[in-house]
């Protein structure tokens, strides 16, 4: 139970942590211990969590013309920035909503670009591609996931892909499990950070700093990630990847 604590002090963020992420950070610190023996600690320590589940807020248009769904629910890559997904969600503030727009790597589960307005207009899916390009150069060949909400079958959003040379992925109509790794992502944003906090009596703004400082200064470098080996957080991942690549 001691290191149990001492893994929850390392970051506030850190008390989110369940028993999979505990165990694994206790094995990282060569502390072996099975998961029955860490559930019945934090269950004596009252650390276990509950689910809760988010509600999409995109909506379908009909009119647009069925395209293939490429990825077909196979989340995994090889490389970084290859294969990639992306979704608007939506947070209730005092003086209105924000909408995040993030773009996610499934290579390493890692937040490669970030948007966050005060409404869901195509611009706002169209300046986070915009932002990828700009940190990442070369989009030839790079696979994008949406589904299929107006912003993402407009024709300025297509545009945008083609320009870049990106190739356009699309769940089929109603199925949320087509997009399940980005739902997944958003479902641990808001219960590990949005739900625990008054965002009803906060601004956009403060919002905004709050969903920023969770994904680039915890998510994407501090947080255990069950997807990679080890439980090591996205970017110290790809580090390796670019390491053993050298």
């Amino acid at each position: 139970m001691v290191e149990i604590q001492n893994t929850l002090n390392e970051h506030p963020d850190n008390d989110n942590y369940g028993v999979d992420r505990i165990q694994t950070a206790l094995n990282q610190k060569e502390i072996k211990c099975s998961r029955r023996t860490v559930y019945r600690a934090m269950q004596e320590g009252h650390l276990l969590h509950y689910r809760r589940t988010p509600h999409g807020i995109t909506k379908v248009t009909d009119e647009v013309q069925e395209k293939e769904n490429i990825i077909k629910r196979d989340f995994s890559s090889k490389y970084p920035i290859t294969k990639l997904l992306t979704d608007i969600s939506e947070v209730q503030c005092s003086d209105g909503k924000v909408y995040i727009s993030p773009i996610f790597d499934c290579y390493n589960g890692e937040i490669v670009a970030l948007e966050m307005r005060d409404n869901m207009k195509k611009e706002l899916c169209i300046d986070t591609v915009n932002q990828l390009k700009q940190r990442y150069g070369n989009l030839q060949g790079v696979i994008l996931h949406s589904d299929r909400g107006c912003q993402y079958t407009s024709d300025a959003f297509r545009s945008i892909l083609s320009k870049y040379g990106m190739i356009q992925s699309l769940s089929s109509t109603g199925k949320c499990f087509d997009n399940a790794r980005m739902e997944s992502f958003f479902a641990t944003l808001k219960k590990e950070k949005i739900y625990r906090l008054p965002t009803h009596t906060m601004t956009k703004e403060q919002v905004k700093r709050v969903v920023f400082r969770y994904i680039f200064a915890y998510y994407n470098t501090l947080r255990i990630t069950s997807f990679n080996p080890a439980g090591l957080p996205p970017v110290e991942y790809r580090k390796q990847h670019l390491k053993q690549a050298a």
